[in-house]
């Protein structure tokens, strides 16, 4: 039987490094968070001792040093299925690849509304969407802490944001399909308590009010954004007396809940019902047929919040921008023109 040895374990302090060296703690602080008036023949023999002792500096240490923070706060609210959203992966990915560009830690916090976020060692905090939680944005504004708004145009606050088109990508999604004769067209909601979920519905409203069509509300079919209640309004779209030959769906996910209702109950698309669909999902490629839908710009969205970030930090003061990204139609296979009477 083989035996190993375990080594005592020792946690090396500055106060290590200070002493193999043979200068102050002082000079050794200056030497590792990169702080001039350093002599070279000084600076050389910390990081000498540095090496040796295998010295790991205190993160939180070395902040204190340099009233400086590199950790961003990504604050996403949270919900059922949160690591299945394509939205919620997109941001997380956007914001960490432009994080790691810009040396930047990321802390990611999944909160609700009622609770209170710990603040301490943050150098910045990105918010993507304020979906009931808008005492929290409050309160790191009020703090100072340098803060950045995603997914939600923030127009009575003081702080950057940077959000999607809902409302024009929305309206450019509804006016195709009038482009292609559709006049009875329904939408399928998100949860209207979000911003892009009641900026969509606008623009569908707005898109029929330009076109002189008349708004039929038992068109609307309001939903929470999930799969279970997308099918339960694409069962009542199909099943109507006076059905809609195209409908508009809030995301993409819903979009492919509705084709599959469809197919179930032996309706064609797109022949006997057009789907536009929003969020560019890549899912949406691999349905019964290629998924009509409108591209939000996710990636661009997150990496440019944490570019922002990154300017107030630097700046030591609010002096927020407010960014309204285009949304894309991206054309594929599941609308067709209007034939019928």
């Amino acid at each position: 039987m083989t035996r190993t040895k375990k080594l005592p374990s020792k946690n090396i302090s500055i106060l290590d490094v200070a002493r193999k060296s043979g200068v102050s703690i002082t000079t050794v602080s200056r030497v590792i968070n990169k702080i001039g008036t350093v002599k070279e023949k000084n600076r050389i023999r910390v990081m000498s001792a540095v090496k040796e002792l295998k010295f790991q500096p205190s993160v939180f240490a070395q902040r204190l040093a340099t009233g400086k923070s590199n950790v961003v706060a990504l604050v996403i609210p949270r919900y059922e299925g949160v690591f299945y959203s394509f939205y919620a992966l997109e941001i997380i990915r956007g914001v960490g690849t432009m994080c790691e560009a810009l040396k930047l830690d990321l802390l990611l916090h999944l909160t609700d509304a009622r609770s209170t976020l710990s603040l301490r060692g943050i150098g910045g905090m990105i918010f993507s969407d304020i979906i009931g939680n808008r005492a929290q944005l409050e309160d790191s504004l009020e703090k100072g802490i340098p803060t950045v708004v995603i997914n939600y145009y923030a127009e009575d606050l003081e702080v950057s944001c940077i959000a999607v088109d809902n409302c024009g990508g929305a309206e450019g999604a509804v006016n195709y399909l009038i482009e292609l004769g559709h006049r009875k067209i329904a939408h399928i909601t998100g949860d209207v308590l979000t911003q892009a979920a009641a900026k969509r519905l606008e623009g569908y409203k707005l898109a029929l009010q330009k076109n002189g069509i008349k708004l039929k509300e038992e068109y609307i079919f309001h939903t929470d954004y999930s799969r279970g209640q997308a099918r339960s309004a694409a069962e009542n779209l199909l099943k109507a007396s006076d059905p809609a030959t195209a409908v508009f769906v809030a995301s993409d996910s819903m979009a492919l809940e509705v084709m599959a209702v469809a197919r179930e109950l032996g309706r064609d698309i797109p022949r006997d019902l057009s789907i536009v669909g929003f969020d560019d999902n890549p899912s949406g490629l691999y349905g019964p047929v290629a998924l009509t839908t409108v591209r939000q710009p996710l990636i661009r969205m997150a990496e440019e919040s944490v570019k922002e970030l990154n300017r107030l930090i630097a700046l030591k003061k609010n002096a927020p921008k407010k960014i309204l990204l285009p949304a894309e139609l991206v054309i594929r296979e599941s609308c067709k023109p209007f034939s019928g009477g």
